[in-house]
């Protein structure tokens, strides 16, 4: 093996290792196989580049297509062209896999499920690592620097990976970039032929350090001393830098602090895995529980409480946590002479959901539960330590349900200055029309609890919002804004921009992100699915405490308390509230468990509701348009089929000429291109019998007419003449030029002789020539039949006699191919005579004289 080869593989085994680091982040590990084969495809093409050799860029640029036709194969075969070429369909199919993969990540917890988008992910990603490594290290010769690619790659894993990387992986991606920067020393010093030095002391005349004990030269020295510095800072550096969280429905940053103290929760943002969960193709269960509630309608599943408004999204504060208590601490500001009933609910969630923030009903009073879980006061919430998740658990929850009236809620205290300091400031960058958009539907309302409801009602019920959740979550400052203009969005949307509004009107606000109750079983529990994610507002009144609330049309069930006194008339202008609140669920099986993707469910019950259709739907302004991707993908075939457009002319000439032939001569016909000289034999106009006549003078046009009609005659001609061109085409294709100075018949013997012929293509050759000669010199020629046979037999017969090479050049880079040139180079001069002898171009050319002329008469 050479050195670049043997470089070239320790190349590829470089980055396999750093890639190994990402085997601990998702299940099974099959990826890495597929990556491994494509990595040696691709890295045997560059070899062979440099075998032939081609020059750096076009090395890379072979190794690249490889690299774009191989994912093509195994991602996009259904969309691309014949399976292997990436068109328009095959791009946009790529876009759709990159963009879920991206939402994946994510969304799900460390082991993830390897989804189609995050195969592609780390299988590209993997390959476009080893193609840098490969092009720095061996096609430009420097290793060294190959190392930040491979670095990269290990940063990925480790930043993703809960507490980072193990010391196991980072000793294998370290052992990869050792390997090949030895396998590159190795190289550069087998240029320079052996290394002489003094003989150590443990063998004479053996190489420098070779006897046991003997000093290093200064070079291994050095390199000793670089390679120890590397090490340290590759184990420093990742330890200083930050984990990177894995979203809402994946475990969350850094998680709570360890130890039986307190700890920290960092902050994670729901927006990306609520909306995927919404938009799954497949909807799957989350969990399934019992309850001894008589009416569920209430009993959402609170995950988490965004409690941090920046002006771009909602998140959580970082908060203490603390070891989870026997009861749970009185939820705040709940008064004794508010209503509330106990339950207990059996919860057991599935065996692929793996989060580490606990679902539970508001406000639990006691929750029992093994593992490793923390209790966060101010949210109420529960969340996994030390890799804790939810995967596959059962546990016991107490809660209360707290059954405030209008009455109560409108006759709420003013909060405490310290909760309505915190949970109503609003930043400077807010735009200004959620205020004044606040303050205008809330005009009239005496209370905070007449606030809420009218912003409520103004979202669910009458400002003409639309539910859709294949709206961009959003983000930046106009995002509220946005939703306001074009009233349409998802839960996402209506609970942020209720709990923004509400904080401008000097409410206490938050966001909570969870589950709705769920759909009732024939067996008596309750599951609770993906489409069941959803996000509400929570405002906070002094007696009550934190109160749900829901402006999201057709999601959730709007709770009693938000149903105000009718008889209350001092509110004018606000319209009508429902008369009473949809029934509750029945007990019996659901015809359709889960609701359609054009369907939602109408509380917690099992009747789905059709969403109107929506006309002159907005493009969604994310990611490239369609025009941009088909234009990229016709580029694309383009470039691909440029080497083969020899090869289509030739197919498609070869087919136009036989055609007349195969059909017997009958039919008008035209054949175009240059006469070979052969066949005019240094004749100028050639009458064919009857009363056609075939001209063959001039650039070679020709055509069989007479009468405005061409006659059987005529087209038999033509039929033979263009089999004729054919045959001759096809021998200059095989490397036998056209003699100009050879009649037909004398063309065939050469053809026969340099071509080597068998005798059933020879003959078939001398047929197609006596055929011409026919035409060319007897005065009533006499029709034959089969010449495009006969030229395929002589074809075949070349094709026979040839060498592989010939063949392959024949086949894909035809001799003949010439005429191109010159039949363009004949059209274009046609073209300009045309031009000069036009009429309005003599006019132009004669403007200037008649001009002249003009002047010295009125002179």
């Amino acid at each position: 093996m050479s050195g670049r080869a043997r470089l070239a593989l320790c190349a590829a085994v470089a980055t396999l290792c750093a890639a190994g680091a990402l085997l601990p982040l998702v299940d099974p590990i099959g990826w890495i196989f597929q990556a491994a084969i494509l990595l040696a495809i691709m890295t045997g093409v560059g070899a062979l580049a440099r075998r032939v050799p081609l020059a750096g860029p076009l090395t890379l640029a072979a190794q690249l297509l490889t690299l774009v036709l191989l994912l093509t194969v195994l991602f996009v075969p259904a969309d691309a062209v014949l399976g292997v070429l990436p068109g328009p369909d095959a791009v946009a199919e790529f876009g759709r896999l990159l963009h879920h993969g991206v939402q994946d990540v994510g969304r799900y917890a460390i082991p993830a499920p390897v989804t189609p988008g995050i195969r592609l992910l780390l299988v590209a990603g993997v390959l476009l690592i080893g193609l840098i490594v490969d092009a720095v290290a061996v096609t430009y010769r420097s290793a060294a620097p190959a190392g930040l690619p491979l670095l990269a790659l290990y940063s990925v894993a480790a930043g993703l990976a809960q507490g980072g990387a193990g010391w196991l992986w980072f000793l294998i991606a370290a052992a990869g970039y050792l390997l090949l920067l030895l396998a590159e020393g190795r190289d550069r010093l087998s240029q320079w032929g052996r290394v002489f030095g003094a003989p150590s002391p443990g063998l004479p005349g053996g190489g420098p350090g070779s006897g046991a004990g003997g000093p290093a030269t200064a070079p291994v020295r050095t390199g000793r001393r670089i390679g120890a510095l590397v090490l340290g800072i590759a184990i420093v550096v990742p330890a200083a830098l930050p984990s990177l969280g894995d979203g809402l429905l994946g475990p969350t940053g850094s998680g709570p602090g360890r130890g039986g103290g307190g700890g920290t929760i960092s902050a994670v943002n729901p927006l990306v895995s609520l909306q995927d969960s919404l938009n799954q193709p497949e909807d799957r269960e989350v969990l399934n529980y019992r309850t001894t509630a008589a009416d569920t309608r209430d009993l959402y599943l609170r995950i988490v409480a965004l409690d941090q408004f920046d002006g771009t999204t909602w998140k959580p504060s970082e908060r203490t946590v603390t070891d989870v208590p026997e009861r749970l601490p009185e939820p705040p500001g709940l008064s004794s002479a508010v209503g509330r009933e106990r339950i207990n609910t059996s919860i057991s969630t599935a065996g692929w959901y793996a989060q580490n923030w606990l679902p539970l009903p508001y406000p639990a009073a006691r929750v029992d539960i093994s593992g490793r879980w923390r209790f966060e006061p101010q949210g109420r919430t529960l969340v996994g330590d030390r890799g804790q998740n939810t995967r596959d658990l059962q546990y016991q929850v107490e809660s209360l349900q707290v059954r405030p009236t209008s009455q109560q809620l409108a006759a709420a205290p003013a909060p405490p200055s310290d909760l309505l300091h915190e949970y109503t400031k609003v930043p400077a960058s807010l735009p200004p029309v959620v205020r004044t958009t606040a303050h205008q539907v809330t005009r009239g309302a005496s209370t905070a609890y007449a606030k809420a409801v009218k912003l409520q009602d103004w979202f669910a019920l009458y400002g003409g919002f639309t539910y859709n959740t294949e709206v961009r979550a959003g983000s930046g400052t106009e995002a509220i804004a946005r939703f306001l203009r074009l009233k349409e969005g998802f839960c996402v949307h209506f609970s942020f921009s209720m709990a923004a509004m509400a904080r401008t009107l000097g409410i206490p606000a938050r966001v909570a992100v969870g589950f709705t109750p769920g759909t009732k079983q024939p067996d008596g529990t309750t599951s609770v699915s993906l489409k069941d994610a959803h996000a509400w507002p929570e405002l906070y009144f002094q007696g009550i405490g934190w109160t749900r609330f829901e402006p999201t049309p057709s999601r959730g069930s709007i709770p009693d308390y938000a149903y105000p006194d009718t008889s209350d008339s001092s509110e004018p202008g606000r319209p009508d509230p429902a008369p009473a609140r949809p029934a509750p669920p029945t007990e019996g099986p659901s015809a359709t468990p889960s609701c359609a993707p054009d369907e939602h469910r109408a509380g917690s019950g099992t009747a789905c509701l059709t969403l109107p259709a929506q006309s002159g739907a907005r493009p969604s302004d994310g990611g490239p348009s369609p025009w941009a991707l088909a234009a990229l993908g016709l580029l694309a075939l383009l470039v691909l089929l440029l080497p083969l457009t020899p090869l289509l002319w030739r197919l498609r000439l070869r087919a136009r000429r036989l055609a007349p032939a195969a059909r017997g001569g009958h039919g008008t016909t035209q054949a175009s291109g240059r006469l070979a000289p052969s066949v005019r034999g240094g004749h100028g106009t050639t009458h064919a019998g009857g009363d056609g006549a075939m001209d063959t003078a001039g650039d070679g046009a020709t055509r069989a007419d007479g009468g405005g009609a061409t006659d059987a005659g005529g087209a038999c001609a033509a039929a033979a003449l263009s089999a004729w061109q054919e045959l001759l085409d096809t021998a200059w294709d095989f490397g036998i030029i056209p003699d100009e100075s050879l009649t037909p018949r004398r063309a065939a013997a050469r053809i026969i002789r340099v071509g080597e012929l068998q005798p059933e293509p020879a003959a078939a050759a001398r047929r197609v020539a006596e055929a011409v000669e026919q035409i060319l010199y007897a005065p009533h020629p006499r029709p034959v039949a089969g010449l495009a046979d006969d030229v395929q037999r002589v074809l075949a017969g070349l094709r026979s006699g040839a060498p592989r090479a010939l063949r392959l050049r024949a086949l894909f880079a035809p001799r003949s191919a010439a005429r191109l040139h010159r039949a363009a180079a004949a059209r274009w001069a046609s073209v300009r005579l045309r031009c000069r002898t036009s009429r309005p171009v003599a006019a132009i050319r004669r403007a200037p004289s008649a001009l002249r002329r003009g002047r010295r008469q009125r002179a």
